[in-house]
Parts: C-alpha cells; sequence; structure tokens
C-alpha cells in the first residue's frame, strides 16, 4: 500500500508547481523540503525587520491574466494569486562609461539604442519582427496544455493545429540560438545589449542562448507588464505552496529526503534521514541533475552510460550575493533594477564583472523598516577553491567588493549606509539550497546538447528544475513542473484544467 500517489523531492519553483498541479488533478501529494524554508533557490528570509529575495529577482506578467509566463497560468489554475506592482524602465544598465534605462516598450527600447547607436537600432528593426514572428507562433500554444510525452501529437493535432502550422516555418530558429537570428547584425552596441539580455535569461550569452527564451522575453515585455510581487519572492511561493494545500496536498519541511527507494528497477517511494519511509507511486525530485543522480541514488540504480552522461553535464557557476539593509534618506529618486558592467575588456561572464542588483523595497516599502532599503547584489563567482578554512572570511569581502563597486555607480555612499551586512558565497548556496557546487544550473549550449525533460530511464522517477528545460529563471522551472504534472495524467483533464483557467480569464 502507498502513503500516497506522487512524493516531490524539494520544493523549489518546479516542485511545488509539479505537486501543486498534482494535487490539483486529484492526486494525494507530500512535498519533502529539506530546508526549514519552501522555495528553494526561490525562497525569502528575514533579518533585523529586513525581507530578502535569496535568488530570482526579475519578473514578469504576474499581475497581468493575459500573459504567457507560465507561473501565472499555474496560479490561475490552482485558484490562487498574488499582488505585483508594474513598474518602467525594466531597468537601467550600466556600463563603464554610460547608462542606459531599458524599457518593456520596445519602441522605448529602440529609441535607447538609437542614443547610443543609429545603426544599431536599425539593425533591431530587422531583428525585432524575427523574435516576434517566433513569440507569436509560441504564443497559440500555452505552456499549461503541454506534457513530455507522445500524448502531446494528438493534443497540439486536435486542439492547437492553426497554431502548430505558424510554429513550423519556425522550427529551424526553436532549436537554434540567437545568435542565429542575429548573423547579419553587426553593430557593437546591439550585440552587446543582446549578450546582456541573454546573459541575464540563461547565463549564457547569445551563442549558447536558445531563441525561444529571448523571443518570449521580448514578447512578454512588450506586450505584458513587468511587476515585483508584493511580499518579494517569498510571495510566489507561498501562493504556489496554498495552492497545493487548497488541493489537498502537503508540505514538510525540515524533511531531508536521503535515498530515493527502487524496487524491481521501479521507484516506490523516499527514505528520510529520519528513517520515516513513504511510499508512493510516483516520485518526482526538484535536485539537481547531479545531486539526484550521486546522492539520491546509487550508482548502480542507473545505467551507468546515461549516468556518466548526465553526470557530465556542464554547470553554470555559482554565485556572490550581497544582502544589505541600508538607511533610505535622500534616495528618493531611486529605482529598483540595475544590472553593472565594470569592464568592456573583460567577457560578460567573468566572475565580478556583471553584476545585478535589486532594491524591491522601492516598489514594497513592507519590506524594510521605516526610513530603510534592502539590497540584494549577486554576480557569478565559481565554486572551485573555495573552503571554509581561516581565510574564509577574508576572502568573502574579497570577492564581494566587485558588488559594492557595482553598487557605488547606484549610491555613491553606500557603505555608509549599511546596518545590515550578509555575504552569501558558493558554500553558502551549496549548503542551504543542497545544489551541487552552489550551482544556477546546467551551462548546455544551444545546438550542443538537450536538456532531457522530465523522464528518467527509472519507471515511476520523474525530474523538474533547471536542469530539465532551457534558462535558470522562473518561468522555466514553472514550465518543468507543468511539463511533469500533465505527463502524469489524461491530456482530458489538462485539456478540462486550461478551458478552466480560460473561462475564469475572460
Amino acid at each position: 500500500m502507498n502513503d500516497v500517489d506522487v512524493v516531490v523531492i524539494g520544493s523549489g519553483i518546479g516542485g511545488l508547481v509539479a505537486g501543486a498541479l498534482l494535487a490539483r488533478y486529484g492526486k494525494s501529494v507530500v512535498v519533502c523540503e529539506s530546508h526549514t524554508i519552501a522555495g528553494g533557490a526561490a525562497h525569502s528570509f528575514s533579518r533585523r525587520g529586513f525581507h530578502f529575495d535569496s535568488g530570482p529577482s526579475f519578473y514578469c506578467g504576474l499581475s497581468d491574466p493575459t500573459s504567457l509566463n507560465p507561473l501565472r497560468q499555474v496560479l490561475d489554475a490552482l485558484d490562487e494569486s498574488i499582488d505585483a506592482v508594474p513598474y518602467d524602465p525594466f531597468g537601467h544598465y550600466h556600463f563603464p562609461d554610460r547608462t542606459i534605462p531599458i524599457y518593456g516598450s520596445l519602441d522605448r527600447y529602440r529609441a535607447t539604442l538609437a542614443e547610443l547607436s543609429p545603426e544599431g537600432a536599425i539593425e533591431f528593426d530587422r531583428l525585432k519582427p524575427r523574435l516576434l514572428s517566433l513569440y507569436a507562433a509560441m504564443q497559440g500554444i500555452p505552456t499549461l496544455t503541454l506534457r513530455a510525452d507522445v500524448a502531446l501529437i494528438p493534443v497540439l493535432l486536435s486542439r492547437h493545429l492553426p497554431s502548430l502550422l505558424k510554429l513550423l516555418p519556425q522550427l529551424g530558429a526553436i532549436q537554434g540560438s540567437v545568435a542565429d537570428l542575429m548573423r547579419d547584425l553587426r553593430d557593437p552596441w546591439l550585440r552587446r545589449l543582446i549578450d546582456l539580455e541573454c546573459f541575464l535569461l540563461s547565463g549564457l550569452k547569445a551563442e549558447g542562448t536558445i531563441a525561444p527564451e529571448i523571443a518570449f522575453m521580448v514578447g512578454e515585455r512588450s506586450r505584458s507588464v513587468v511587476d515585483y510581487p508584493i511580499g518579494g519572492s517569498g510571495a510566489i511561493v507561498e501562493a504556489l505552496v496554498r495552492g497545493l494545500r487548497r488541493w489537498g496536498g502537503e508540505v514538510r519541511l525540515g524533511a531531508h529526503v536521503e535515498q530515493i527507494l527502487l524496487e524491481s528497477g521501479r521507484a516506490v517511494g523516499v527514505r528520510l534521514r529520519s528513517g520515516e519511509t513513504l511510499r508512493a507511486s510516483t516520485v518526482i525530485s526538484n535536485a539537481s541533475v547531479w545531486d539526484t543522480y550521486c546522492h539520491l541514488l546509487k550508482p548502480e540504480d542507473l545505467p551507468s552510460s546515461y549516468r556518466q552522461q548526465a553526470l557530465q553535464t556542464p554547470t553554470i557557476d555559482s554565485f556572490m550575493h550581497l544582502h544589505l539593509g541600508i538607511r533610505a534618506e535622500e534616495l528618493d529618486a531611486l529605482t529598483g533594477h540595475h544590472v553593472v558592467v565594470h569592464d568592456y575588456d573583460s567577457d560578460l561572464t567573468a566572475p565580478g564583472n556583471t553584476c545585478m542588483i535589486s532594491i524591491p523595497s522601492v516598489w514594497d516599502s513592507s519590506l524594510a523598516p521605516a526610513g530603510h532599503h534592502v539590497v540584494h547584489a549577486y554576480t557569478l563567482e565559481p565554486y572551485e577553491g573555495w573552503s571554509r578554512d581561516t581565510a574564509y572570511d577574508t576572502r568573502k569581502r574579497d570577492r564581494a567588493e566587485p558588488l559594492f563597486r557595482a553598487l557605488e555607480r547606484i549610491i555613491s555612499d553606500v557603505r555608509q549606509r549599511v546596518v545590515l551586512e550578509l555575504i552569501g558565497t558558493p558554500l553558502t548556496h551549496a549548503h542551504y539550497l543542497r545544489r551541487h557546487q552552489g550551482t544556477y544550473g546546467p551551462a548546455i549550449v544551444a545546438k550542443q546538447g538537450m536538456f532531457p525533460g522530465p523522464k528518467t530511464p527509472i519507471a515511476g522517477l520523474y525530474r523538474v528544475g533547471d536542469s530539465t528545460m532551457p534558462g535558470i529563471g522562473v518561468p522555466a522551472v514553472a514550465a518543468s513542473g507543468i511539463l511533469c504534472a500533465n505527463s502524469l495524467v489524461q491530456s482530458s483533464q489538462t485539456a478540462k484544467l486550461v478551458q478552466q483557467v480560460l473561462t475564469q480569464n475572460q
């Protein structure tokens, strides 16, 4: 006898989406989270009245019922909602010699580019329809209707044939990189901007980022809204947990899964560190590919060649994080999002060169005590060479220096304003997120590898999260949860759910 239908390992966005949707479909679901806070890389935490995002800080379409953001579609399916504040410009990009606003509106985006480079604006006019035509082709097939098995074919043919026919001419672009769409474009400013946009989305530049990612971003920014959830990323996690519980599911915090249990080559449940065993007909791992196959399974549980190939998946580096509470006097004109590139001569992906900054208390004052702001700044940092030795604290401060210098581009006296300072390293990531080397996901370059999707060689075992779908952002991991959940139910059940969501949004 099974204790439940489904056990989900990890409460990241992918795991919560898969678990909540399966509960919505009528399955009994338990999500086991090792940490005492749900959310994985998207969890929020508080210190001395300051409320911080641990990871993602850029969002789109949360307050727009017509958005194609997979997360928005899931929240609608769960009868959940969150409050969000729309804003524009999307952010400010600070290059070594200038600062520019980046707008959601493509007309205003082009106007900014024209000030930098008239030739770049002309070339952007050639790139824009390529991106928007790809976005329009994807627009007619809601992510909520997709699945990762052969049953997808009749679904597309019977319910989305016109949209499928629109996609056919785009197959080359769908499988290609963003750089493929820019082969005939030479303007250095346009290429620099698109490389940066791709890096913010996927951790890779245009050559390594698949074209649908940037097409989705450009399309959503232009037709929907850029917004920030009131309460930060924790509000998104809370909404997903509420939705899971609303439909009968359960989240167990502090429930560390030690092993996936197999019988006759099939997943039949999990064993917790406490010694408790949970039996289930389906196990879904929201742990990374490396953690799932190295720690949750024994080497002999997988075909050796498959395991070896999976574990060779290249990783995106981890991050340095700087969480600050600062005094806010005389910062009335402060805006919320910034990206600072320190050096043109260094690669965008070089550790410390590109720094992302979020000051969400600009939109949501409840995140900080009165008269203060919360600041989250982060930049790539390799895991190699880090250890908790006698030099650890000194190295933390040295490697956080590029983040402080980036912040000084926005708030010149930021160091004198600090009342709370927290520095996170790759070791922090690895410890709190249970992530292999603290990585933010796989670095699978466009056209050089395929993301595996939710299926594994083990019957009854599925995977979700950033090592199953392209991109390291919230929409990608939410989509991974949708594909997994839908693949475990009849397509008629999904069709009924999608129709209910469409009806309530009309």
